[in-house]
């Protein structure tokens, strides 16, 4: 009898269309959709600006769907850029209608950050996760400086060193979060 398959979220906290973060989460679910049911959060965009009063009484429609597609799954993968050294705006949004709630608590998480550096980005989301009472580990926490030069824009990865490591991403993710 088949177990029916675990679910992830995955993030794109890009603000562009077309990112390096984009193209990675399109190779993530190539390699992932055997082991999960996937589902792609929306457009970060969607999701009103944070507002401290709804937070915890009346949030918006848009908000109460987000959080329930955190709550739902099985697993997250946050896959972003750096925006002046710190993640962006409309990651940091979504993350803040989390806060005054549990939908983070023991939630196993991925952070990729793909950017020009990423370092301060890298540190500052999982922070953020942390305080939020998230999962994440070291084998499921990745930081790809440098990424345009190692992608085409087609989303292969040209870097040899790159590929090797999000193939061990996604073996570490997939352990993660089915153990």
């Amino acid at each position: 009898m088949n177990m029916p398959k675990k679910n992830i979220l995955i993030i794109n906290g890009s603000a562009s269309a077309a990112s390096s973060n984009g193209r990675l989460i399109g190779r993530l679910v190539k390699a992932m959709e055997r082991d999960f049911g996937i589902t792609l959060a929306p457009d970060l965009k969607t999701i009103p600006h944070f507002d401290p009063e709804l937070s915890t009484g009346d949030a918006p429609p848009e908000v109460l769907a987000w959080r329930a597609s955190v709550e739902t799954a099985d697993g997250v993968i946050i896959c972003t850029p750096e925006y002046i050294f710190s993640i962006p705006s409309g990651l940091k949004n979504v993350l803040e209608w989390c806060v005054a709630t549990t939908v983070f608590s023991d939630k196993k998480v991925g952070i990729i950050t793909a950017s020009a550096s990423g370092e301060k980005g890298h540190e500052e989301l999982q922070m953020i996760l942390r305080t939020m009472m998230a999962k994440i580990n070291e084998g499921t926490t990745w930081l790809i400086p440098g990424i345009k030069g190692k992608m085409d824009g087609k989303g292969e990865i040209t870097d040899e060193m790159t590929r090797q490591a999000f193939d061990q991403f996604a073996d570490a993710f997939r352990t993660f979060v089915l153990e």
